[in-house]
């Protein structure tokens, strides 16, 4: 089911970087440091667009009556995404980098091929599919957009690039339409996670 793209959920928590579970005070703390980076007038050579979307989610997460309303949508919007993605069970020995790397690829791959539209995924969706907290994901990460295999989309989640999606294509991270992760250690060496 493709989304219309004027109507794609907007992942305010993403945009600010900030836990579903944050205060005001945290809120506007992030909001102050991010205005203050991506402003038009930034001497650092501000992001008009990025301002504009830190602002707009600002203005919901710290209207109490705006944000209960959101929040609602929030985890509708999650549970949907979850239930479309999450069709694997345990990861099995996430310690490995590279199996980590390709489980990431191959959920990322996933979603763009989902809604090429729409392809992000938030943090916590990752942290959630993979069973993998964000600190440890935070290398990974950064490896996989370092290579340019990955990247931060508008609304502030992450999705795969063109390159990204060789790379799965190339290794076997996407296949056949399961995921990487449906396999447990003995389906691995077919997977390409040897």
């Amino acid at each position: 089911m493709l989304q219309d793209v004027s109507t794609a959920f907007i992942d305010y928590y993403e945009i600010l970087q900030l836990s579903p579970k944050a205060d005001q005070d945290t809120i506007e703390r992030v909001y102050r440091l991010m205005a203050k980076k991506y402003h038009p007038d930034s001497v650092s050579g501000g992001d008009e667009e990025k301002f504009r979307n830190v602002s707009d989610a600002f203005r919901v997460l710290t209207d109490p009556v705006k944000r209960a309303g959101y929040d609602a949508n929030y985890d509708r919007e999650h549970t949907y995404r979850l239930q479309v993605l999450s069709d694997q069970p345990d990861f099995h020995e996430p310690q490995e980098d590279r199996g980590i790397q390709k489980g990431i690829l191959s959920l990322l791959h996933s979603a763009r091929r989902r809604d090429a539209s729409n392809p992000g995924v938030g943090i916590y969706e990752l942290e959630k599919l993979l069973r993998i907290p964000e600190k440890h994901l935070e290398f990974h990460l950064w490896y996989l957009k370092e290579k340019r295999w990955i990247q931060r989309t508008e609304n502030g989640q992450l999705a795969i690039t063109a390159d990204g999606v060789d790379e799965a294509m190339k290794n076997g991270n996407h296949n056949g339409g399961k995921h990487l992760l449906t396999s447990g250690p003995q389906d691995q060496s077919r997977n390409g996670l040897e």
